[in-house]
């Protein structure tokens, strides 16, 4: 499997290259902006290195919200970001799973996502895999508690989502982590991308604090099972300054 990082700086390609990554995650703009992303000057360069590319879509996104001030730009966004990552080569669109506010039904959030892709289908599909990203916190969100990602999974699984597991968020989120591959692949049947990532939080805290591997709550060993179990291309979203070191943890914990 590939192990890689996501990277911030401008230059990804050299930042790649200093932690050794095989895999590359990043933004294609502002992670903050509703604006049209446009292709990373680098991917060229970055294809030539025979890097494994993969964009996270903006944080405002929000394909469950049941405000259409904040659904149709998230609509919007998504599907202009996956036609710019497909064009740089970018093996997939990691997209959070959103969530509806206090008081309303959840239902609505999880309607709005299968609308979403019944939307995209009628027009020929998205142009890369949409991969849907468990998410730390919120009462009323659509990916948090793997129950009610089976009832995601119930309006999405018929037009290919994908799924990308974040240890972190599921850590904070309740969920334990012995074991949770064999339960995400029993709701998913799939993880096509890993976010390995240790918490500065306690167990269930809900907070979205990424630590590095050997300086957060997380047993280091533990995340390292998942790793090896789920057999996927592995993301480290940790501090910059121990990525590398998160990646040659995981390259020997890998028997590599």
């Amino acid at each position: 499997m590939s192990i890689g990082a996501h990277i911030h700086a401008a230059d990804v390609l050299g930042s790649a290259l200093e932690r050794k990554a095989e895999v590359v995650q990043f933004f294609l703009g502002d992670p903050q902006s509703w604006k049209a992303p446009k292709p990373h000057p680098q991917t060229e360069a970055l294809r030539e290195a025979g890097l494994e590319i993969y964009v996270h879509s903006p944080y405002p996104v929000n394909i469950a919200s049941t405000n259409n001030r904040i659904r149709i730009p998230s609509r919007k966004t998504v599907t202009q970001h996956a036609e710019v990552a497909a064009v740089i080569g970018a093996r997939g669109l990691i997209v959070h799973g959103g969530h509806v506010t206090r008081g309303e039904d959840p239902a609505e959030g999880l309607a709005n996502w299968r609308k979403f892709f019944e939307r995209q289908a009628k027009e020929g599909g998205f142009p890369l895999p949409i991969l849907i990203e468990n998410t730390a916190g919120g009462d009323n969100a659509m990916a948090r508690r793997f129950d009610m990602l089976a009832r995601l999974w119930d309006e999405v699984a018929e037009f290919g989502a994908g799924f990308c597991l974040d240890t972190c968020h599921a850590f904070s989120a309740g969920e334990d982590l012995v074991g949770i591959v064999d339960r995400v692949k029993a709701i998913t049947g799939r993880i096509d991308l890993v976010h390995l990532n240790s918490s500065r939080d306690e167990f269930g805290s809900s907070r979205d604090r990424h630590a590095n591997i050997n300086n957060g709550t997380i047993d280091s060993e533990l995340l390292a099972a998942v790793v090896t179990s789920a057999g996927a291309p592995v993301v480290v979203e940790t501090p910059a300054e121990g990525q590398a070191e998160d990646i040659a943890f995981l390259r020997e914990a890998m028997g590599r």
